[in-house]
Formats: C-alpha cells, structure tokens, sequence
C-alpha cells in the first residue's frame, strides 16, 4: 500500500517539525471526547431533579453518547481517511461545541438525549481522525512509543479526569457546565488545529460503506435498549419486550457481518478484525471498557448516594484512578519497546480486576483511604498498563488506506464495551437492589432509610463484581490471541506499509 498522496506537501513523514505541537493539539480534543463519557455522571441527579428524568431512563444521558460515539466511529475513520485528516478533525470540534451548547440549554431529558447522541456524532469524527493523524506524523520508533504514551495516558485518564471536573462545576456553577465547558475547549482545539496540524488523506476508493453504518448502529442501540428494559420494573428478564430488543440486535450484528464480506468498500474491513493480535487486541477493548465506564458510574453514585459525598468531593476522590494511570502509562511506554505488547496487556487488566475486587466489599461506612485509596490506585495502574499497549498493538501492520478504520475500531471498541458494560452492570445492580429489599424487608419507617442504604450498596458491589470478571476476561483474550513480540511493534517502514 503506498502513502498517502497528499501528506508530503506540508508533512514528510516522521520530518513535520510541528509535530509535537500537534500531539499537543489531539491531546486536547482526545481528552474532551473520552471525559465527555462520565462528566455528567456526578451531575445526574442534578439533571434528573432539574429535568424531570426517571431514574429508569436517566443512563440515557451516559449510554446515548456512548452509543452514537461508539456505531459510528467506524463510518467516521473512513471520513477521515478519504475526505481530510485536518478537515475531519475541524468539523468535528465545531459540531461537538454545538451540540455541547444544545446540551447545557437543555429544557427537557429528550433534549439532552438529543444532544448527547449528536455529541457522540461529531466525537466519532474527532477521535478517528485525532489517531489517525498521530500515525501519520509520528513514525519514528521512540518518538511514536512517546506520542501514544501521551495519548494512552489520557484515554485512560480522560475518564477520571471528568469525574473531578463533573464534581467541581456541577458543585460551584451548575450541572448545564458539564457541557458547556466544551466549548471553549473544542474552540481552542480549532484554533490551534489550523496552526499547527497538517493535512492528510489516503489514496483509493473512497466510497462510504452507509449501509453497514446504520446496521451496526442500530444493532448496538437495540442489544442497550434490551438491557435497559431489563432493568424496569415490571419488565425484567423475563420479558418477551426483553429479549425482542436483544435478539434484534444480535441479528442485526450479524447482518453487519455478512453485509461486510459482500460490500466493495466495506466501513469495517474484516481483515482488520481477523488479523489475531489486532482481534484480540479489539475484544480486550471490548471487555475492559465494559468495565471501566460501569465501575465509574457506580463509583460516583455509591460516593455520592451512600456515603454522602459532595459533588465536589466526590470529584476529588476520583482522582486515585488518574494518579494510578499516569504512573502505568509512564511505565508501560518505556518497558513496550522492551517487553512487547502481551506481558503488559495480561499485567493490567489483572490489577485493574484486583482493584475491582476490592470494590465489591464496600459498606455503609468504608473507609477512603484504607479502602477506596487502594482500589482506585489498582485500577489506575491497570488501566494504564492496558491501554498503551492496546492503542500501539492495534495498529500494527496497518496500511495507511486503514489507519482510520483500524484506529475508529480500537475507539469504537472501548465506547462499544462502555455502552453494553452500562447497561448491562445497571441491570445487574438494579436487580440486586431489588432483591435485596425483598429479602431483607424494613421492618419500620426508622429503618427503611438504613435498608435502602444497604440494598444500594450491595447492588453497586455487585456490578464491581461483574466489572472484574469482565476485566479479568480481557486478561485471558490477550494471553490466548496476542503473540506480537516486541520486534513487530510500528517502525518507521512499517507505519505506512509502502
């Protein structure tokens, strides 16, 4: 595959002189996109009181983002390619800022579904072509392990970084600056991009695969909806509405499938996915973001909702999690080139389940820094230690035709993973409440604050307990699938294939 035509009139490959100040430049767009998916979590029950949302729909404000992020990241890694690098990553800063506008003007919860969907639209442009564009620019060895250390660091972070800002605007302003903050961030991302950012395409065909686009979006949307019907009371597992929602989904995904293998110039080229290290590298993705967005999710609601945090409060008792990233991704970068990818992506998910465990033995008084401290910094750790290799791993080998597509698969992974992992963990922790207030009935009015206490804290402990045995199932998928050695990892020749 030769290089992409157009890159050598501003950016000779691994010679573009502001290419630092354009790792700067995605730095800042990435973090907006990933911590996008969990700043609301602190203001939810702000929203929900402010809105009128019912408890049963209010993950919509979480799993509407994930969801349009996630089906149509693919679609957006193609834009990238064949329409503009640069030209993406702008219209997606713009419309993103948009949307963050409709968003905090919200009147009503469709409203700020809306918004978050649309969001999620314009954030499967921006990431695609942010990753794309680190490819392009950084091909040499020591430099390329630096960059996506910098960018595995704030994929892994970025999460637990909206959780402390979640806290502090929802805290001193309103709930409505979890989105508007956007703004002047997605406008300085613009500014800077025309500056410092050059332009990149890939050469070939550039027909747009929307027929599987819609499918695979629509088949992730109605696998969620099934989850969350699940959730409802009076509906549950037992629901034909159920398990119509869930099957439709997975037939739809396999249509996905097989509309892939019969379409000229498919948005998901199956040799993509069925190369092993990269496959396995995209299931790991799967798994550990199924994990990571519910265990933050009902991190911020035990926090707040059991143990009486503050939002802002709250907020800071988060950032274990980001101290344990950045430590890992610092680590990690540096040992890649040594160890390869595999020894590093069965290390963290192992930590990043330990600390998940000692979630799951929380109670009505547990202590933060005896406990919640250790917890964290083990996710932290291991979160870190996964995603360096995966971001690395998952696009070697990569002609430069696919660097987008197989850049929006990783994204569209995790996002995917985070998506069904809320849902699923809310159903999870919903009907342990359930039962638990079943079985352990209060007895008087002075005890049922207690009781409903209790019932939410051993429903949160539950989704951590399926939260681990997720992350510790992406331990296992990359000790089987993985067998680049740290001798395949990108070099100069190999970034671009030709």
């Amino acid at each position: 595959m030769s290089a992409a035509p157009d890159t050598h009139h501003e950016a000779g490959p691994g010679l573009y002189p502001r290419r630092w100040a354009a790792l700067g430049v995605i730095a800042i767009s990435q973090l907006m996109v990933v911590l996008d998916a969990t700043i609301v979590n602190i203001a939810l029950p702000s929203a929900r009181a402010d809105l009128g949302i019912s408890e049963a729909d209010q993950q919509w404000v979480v799993t509407a983002y994930t969801l349009a992020f996630g089906g149509l990241l693919l679609l957006g890694g193609r834009i990238a390619d064949y329409w503009g690098r640069k030209r993406t990553f702008m219209v997606g800063a713009i419309g993103f800022a948009a949307a963050s506008a409709i968003g905090g003007l919200a009147t009503a919860g469709p409203m700020l579904f809306g918004a978050r969907a649309l969001q999620g639209v314009f954030g499967a442009l921006l990431a695609p072509a942010s990753l794309a564009l680190l490819t392009v620019l950084f091909t040499d060895a020591k430099e390329r392990a630096k960059a996506f250390a910098v960018y595995g660091a704030i994929a892994g972070g970025g999460s637990a970084v909206g959780l402390l800002l979640g806290g502090v605007l929802t805290e001193y302003a309103s709930w409505r600056w979890c989105l508007l903050v956007n703004i002047p961030i997605a406008l300085l991302a613009l500014a800077l991009a025309i500056k410092f950012v050059p332009e990149s395409r890939a050469d070939g065909d550039t027909t747009y695969d929307i027929p599987g686009a819609v499918i695979v979006t629509l088949g992730l949307a109605s696998l969620v909806y099934g989850f969350t019907e699940a959730a409802k009371v009076g509906k549950g597992w037992d629901s034909g509405t159920t398990w119509g929602f869930i099957g439709a989904g997975i037939v739809l995904l396999i249509l996905f499938v097989l509309v892939e293998t019969r379409t000229k110039n498919p948005l998901l080229p199956l040799r993509i996915v069925l190369d092993r290290n990269r496959g396995g590298a995209y299931l790991t993705s799967v798994l550990v973001g199924a994990g990571l967005f519910g265990a933050f999710l009902f991190l911020a609601l035990y926090l707040q909702n059991v143990l009486g945090y503050t939002p802002l409060k709250t907020g800071f008792a988060s950032l274990p999690v980001t101290l344990g990233v950045l430590i890992a991704a610092t680590v990690a970068s540096n040992a890649l080139p040594r160890t390869g990818p595999k020894p590093l992506m069965i290390l963290g998910p192992v930590l990043a389940a330990a600390g998940m465990v000692m979630l799951r033995f929380i109670d009505l008084d547990t202590s933060f820094w005896a406990h919640l401290f250790p917890a964290q910094i083990l996710l932290g750790l291991g979160l870190g230690f996964t995603f360096v290799p995966l971001s690395s791993l998952a696009l070697v080998g990569v002609p430069e035709h696919d660097a987008g597509a197989a850049s929006a698969a990783l994204n569209a992974t995790q996002q995917v993973g985070g998506s069904l992992g809320t849902a699923l963990l809310n159903t999870i922790a919903t009907s342990a409440i359930t039962a638990y207030l079943v079985a352990n009935p209060p007895q008087n009015p002075a005890e049922g604050r207690r009781a409903g206490l209790l019932a939410q804290a051993d429903g949160y402990s539950h989704a951590f307990t399926w939260s681990a045995a997720l992350i510790l199932l992406a331990a296992v998928v990359a000790a089987v699938f993985i067998k680049v050695g740290k001798q395949d990892l990108p070099t100069p020749e190999g970034a671009h294939m030709g």
